[in-house]
């Protein structure tokens, strides 16, 4: 078990991203921040030092995402391009595959998107109906992906799909390096009300061709089963965990943001010749806050630490409870933020109203916490199932 007091170097990184953020604040330039993270070495802080990253983890990345978060200029790709992207190739490529993205992830020079969500399947691995198909030497895939992030300032989208087995006939997970310019390989913007430096897209694939070597860990299995045809499934959960992490990571900053908007509020604000927060019905609801962004965030550090110490099946039961507690937790600080600020809660002077929407994604994605309530019902308690 980590220690729940965190370490110095933890202390020291929490400190220079907390100031970075600052600096930047709320009306940060996403281009401007994300090269100056990169120089810094917070983008790939959790990629392998030989490939150019800072040879940490995710407790590392988590840490460089709450902060920008708390100060209002959380990057989301990092959820995706060194979170899952780069983990999942840092974990399974080929040795091609890592020196060609890897050292590019960790300095910010190229970024990857992930598209696994399907109009009609969600997040449900077992119902992608995206298909891989050999043609030769080549791939050919064709499928459809929803509310795909960042695909426009992504040099690739890692796309899971499926393939036949060559000996079972049955389809399994295989996830493919897709470069943006692909033919065949096109994106619709979706119109969000969600305001967000990053956008959403629907993806389509028609019959985009992909060399061999597109495949994820490069054709059968090979390295400890870690080959693109045999192990998608393990790559893609390997990827699914810190994507979860992160999302964390990401409300929990959402949430610091919002509340300490709010405790500057309730000290300044005053009526009845005193302030705000010192009435109870004030004060409780934002100390209440507070604890709930705590005891998410230790949640969070315990998903962080297994995962980093390769304990998977571990992990994927904290880091699904941490993804759940930092949601609720987000939603309930903002709604009280907004609720302490009043009708200036909802001015564009204050930066929160439109929290309000942003709050609700670590509720939604990547996956529902009712779908996370099932996982905990299922894979914990050891309840039936009612699907």
């Amino acid at each position: 078990m980590p220690s729940t007091i965190e370490s110095d170097e933890h202390e020291a990184l929490r400190a220079a991203v907390a100031a970075l953020g600052k600096r930047h604040g709320r009306t940060y330039d996403r281009e401007q921040l994300w090269s100056e993270a990169a120089k810094l070495g917070y983008l790939g802080v959790n990629l392998p030092e030989e490939y150019g990253g800072g040879g940490g983890g995710i407790s590392e990345l988590s840490i460089v995402l709450e902060e920008l978060g708390a100060a209002g200029c959380p990057l989301l790709m990092m959820v995706v391009s060194p979170a899952i992207c780069g983990t999942v190739i840092a974990r399974f490529g080929t040795e091609a595959q890592k020196q060609d993205w890897l050292p590019a992830l960790a300095d910010g020079t190229r970024t990857m998107a992930f598209g696994i969500t399907e109009p009609d399947a969600g997040s449900n691995s077992h119902r992608i109906t995206t298909t891989a198909r050999k043609d030769g030497t080549d791939w050919l895939l064709t499928g459809r992906k929803v509310f795909i992030s960042g695909v426009d300032i992504a040099d690739a989208t890692l796309i899971v799909g499926r393939a036949e087995d060559s000996r079972t006939g049955r389809l399994k997970p295989c996830l493919f390096i897709v470069p943006r310019d692909a033919e065949g390989f096109t994106r619709r913007q979706i119109d969000m009300e969600l305001q967000a430096v990053e956008k959403q897209f629907e993806l389509t694939l028609d019959d985009v061709r992909l060399p061999a070597d597109a495949l994820v860990g490069g054709g059968p299995s090979h390295a400890f089963g870690s080959g693109g045809e045999d192990a998608g499934l393990l790559q893609l959960f390997a990827g699914l965990n810190p994507e979860r992490v992160m999302t964390a990571a990401f409300a929990i900053g959402m949430g610091r943001y919002a509340l300490s908007k709010a405790i500057e509020y309730a000290r300044d604000r005053t009526v009845w010749n005193a302030p705000i927060g010192a009435h109870q019905a004030i004060a409780h609801p934002l100390a209440q806050a507070h604890i709930d962004l705590e005891l998410a965030r230790l949640m969070m550090q315990k998903a962080a630490h297994l995962y980093d110490t390769g304990d998977d099946v571990g992990a994927g039961e904290a880091a699904n409870m941490a993804k759940y507690a930092a949601g609720e937790a987000c939603v309930k600080a903002v709604d009280q933020a907004v609720h302490t600020l009043g009708g200036n809660g909802l001015t564009r002077e204050f930066g929160l109203a439109s929290l309000i929407t942003a709050s609700r994604v670590a509720r939604i994605a990547p996956v529902s916490r009712e779908m996370i309530l099932n996982y905990v019902s299922h894979q914990t308690l050891g309840l039936p199932k009612s699907y």
